[in-house]
């Protein structure tokens, strides 16, 4: 009797106990750390290019450029790295 009241009081959620078991949100983790780290991103992109363009450094500024591209597609898309593993594995033919 004693254990059957013990497991009925640990399925109820009371205080916070039941939701420290609970699988944690990534989706809004990933969604707060864009909502951060995005502006600061775009910013020191913009300073920086806009220092290679006033110091005529065109090579560097388009190789700056294409890396911060590339840089901003992995970071704002999701699953991108998981997507393109997948479809090299299947054009490997391993998966």
């Amino acid at each position: 009797m004693l254990h059957h009241l013990v497991v009925v009081v640990a399925q109820e959620p009371i205080g916070g106990f039941l939701a420290a078991a609970q699988e944690p949100n990534t989706a809004e983790l990933a969604r707060w750390l864009r909502d951060i780290f995005g502006p600061l991103f775009l910013a020191i992109v913009s300073v920086v290019a806009i220092f290679f363009l006033f110091t005529r450094e065109i090579t560097r500024f388009a190789q700056f450029i294409i890396l911060a591209i590339a840089i901003a597609v992995i970071f704002y898309v999701p699953n991108i790295i998981e997507t393109t593993a997948v479809a090299i594995a299947r054009a490997l033919g391993v998966a």
